[in-house]
Parts: structure tokens; C-alpha cells; sequence
């Protein structure tokens, strides 16, 4: 069996990837509605809030499950940083925003092998999500802060565009802590994602030359057949008429036969 084969860990992934997408996506939308519709103290809040304490229950229990099933555990815990953030994230208030890379993690396992396939659509989940998630985190811990500039969320969303995208224009900036280790963490991000952008365009381009070459190498392979062939008939008709003159050079040196009597 291969060192890094996990066959019992991975039937289990398998078998519950879809079911805590599903989970995720709706974690998301619930911790949308709490920021954007309700605040701290109202009826609504406190039920929405149990809610993502339910839908952190099961992540956590997927992760225990995934560490007892795993051969080696300690790999397994290096090996997946993210997934132990989101278990602790609600003993952090800005880790707990962390429980969504749950759905990223999953959405990366259940796509198809095919690089571009991977790539494009990972990297549009990603990066949806990953704006989404961010503008609620700086919105939720900034509307209230004294001195802030973000104070709605299309500002959230305008500064996460900015930040994400390297530009950093200014005009609007987190004051609070938790808002600034969201900054930080979506600044490493917009790196990552423009490295990935960058390479997948690169790859993109070699792949259309590449098809390009080998398509021209491909139409004018039928027509260097002829040529090779009518290029080898000249050659045998050159010998062939060397061979006749030759010939016909060394006819008068030939003794003259004499004619019977």
C-alpha cells in the first residue's frame, strides 16, 4: 500500500463532500442574513447565531472523524491547517469566518481532475466566496467602530474589490483589529489569486500556440508526401538516364562483330 494511500479516509470524504457543501453554502447565507438583517441582542440574531454553532458542531465532527480514520494523524493535521482553524475558529471571533473554507476545501475535492476544469472553476469559487466571506467580516466589525470608514456593506464590498485585486486605492481602510487581520489574510489572498491568474493565462497561451503549431505541422504533412515521393522519382529517372548515357559512351569501344560468311 502507497505511504500517502488513506483509502478509508477517503471513502468517508466521498461520501460526504456534497452534504457538507451543501452545509457550508448554507452557513454562508445564514451568517449573511445575521450581519446584513439583524443585530447583536434582537430575537433573530440569537436563532441565527445557533444555527452556525450547529453548523460548526458538524465540522468539528467531521474533522474528528477524519483524524480517527486517517493512519497518520499527525501527517494529517499538518497536512490540513485550514480545517483545524475552522474547528477553533469560534474560540477566535475573527477565526470564526474561517469555518467557510470548509466549503472552498470541499468544493476543491469534488471538481473534476481536469486542470483547466480545476483551475477555472476553483479559482471563480474561490474567489467568490473569499470577497463574500471578507466583505461580511469587515462590515460586521467595522459599522459600529469609532472613526471607521467602511460603514456599509457595498463600502465592504468596494474595499475588498480594491484590496483583493492589489490596487489599495486608500479612501478606505479597517480600523479595528479584527478588521485588519481580515485585511491581512485577504491581502495574501489577492497575491495568491493573481499568481494563480497569471499562470493559468500563460498556460492558456502555450496551450493555443502548442495546438497551433501542431495543427500547421499536421496540414502540410500530407502535402510533403507527394513532394518526397515526385523528389525520389526525378532521382531514379536521373540514374536511369545516367545509366543510358554511360552506355552509349562505351558503344564504339566495343569490337565489331563479323558477319558470318
Amino acid at each position: 500500500m502507497e505511504p500517502d494511500h488513506e483509502p478509508r479516509l477517503e471513502a468517508w470524504e466521498r461520501r460526504t463532500d456534497y452534504a457538507l457543501t451543501g452545509l457550508a453554502v448554507l452557513y454562508l447565507v445564514v451568517y449573511a442574513v445575521q450581519v446584513l438583517a439583524t443585530r447583536p441582542g434582537q430575537a433573530w440574531w440569537w436563532w441565527l447565531d445557533a444555527a452556525l454553532w450547529t453548523a460548526w458542531a458538524v465540522f468539528v465532527v467531521d474533522y474528528a472523524v477524519r483524524i480517527s480514520l486517517a493512519r497518520r494523524k499527525l501527517r494529517f493535521i499538518v497536512r490540513h491547517p485550514l480545517d483545524l482553524l475552522v474547528v477553533a475558529a469560534p474560540f477566535f471571533r475573527f477565526l470564526r469566518l474561517l469555518r467557510l473554507v470548509a466549503a472552498i476545501s470541499v468544493l476543491g475535492r469534488v471538481l473534476r481532475d481536469d486542470f483547466r476544469g480545476r483551475v477555472g472553476s476553483y479559482l471563480i469559487v474561490s474567489i467568490s466566496l473569499l470577497s463574500v466571506v471578507a466583505a461580511l467580516g469587515v462590515f460586521e466589525a467595522e459599522r459600529d467602530a469609532p472613526e471607521a470608514s467602511i460603514l456599509t456593506f457595498g463600502d465592504a464590498l468596494w474595499w475588498v474589490l480594491t484590496t483583493i485585486t492589489t490596487v489599495g486605492y486608500g479612501d478606505l481602510s479597517p480600523v479595528t483589529t479584527e478588521g485588519r487581520l481580515v485585511a491581512a489574510g485577504l491581502m495574501l489572498a489577492g497575491i495568491a489569486v493573481l499568481g494563480t491568474v497569471t499562470a493559468a493565462i500563460a498556460t492558456w497561451f502555450l496551450e493555443q500556440v502548442g495546438a497551433r503549431d501542431a495543427s500547421e505541422a499536421l496540414a502540410a504533412a500530407p502535402r510533403a508526401d507527394p513532394a518526397d515521393l515526385r523528389h525520389a522519382e526525378l532521382l531514379a529517372e536521373l540514374r536511369d538516364l545516367r545509366r543510358r548515357l554511360d552506355v552509349l559512351e562505351s558503344a564504339p569501344d566495343r569490337p565489331t562483330e563479323s558477319a558470318p560468311g
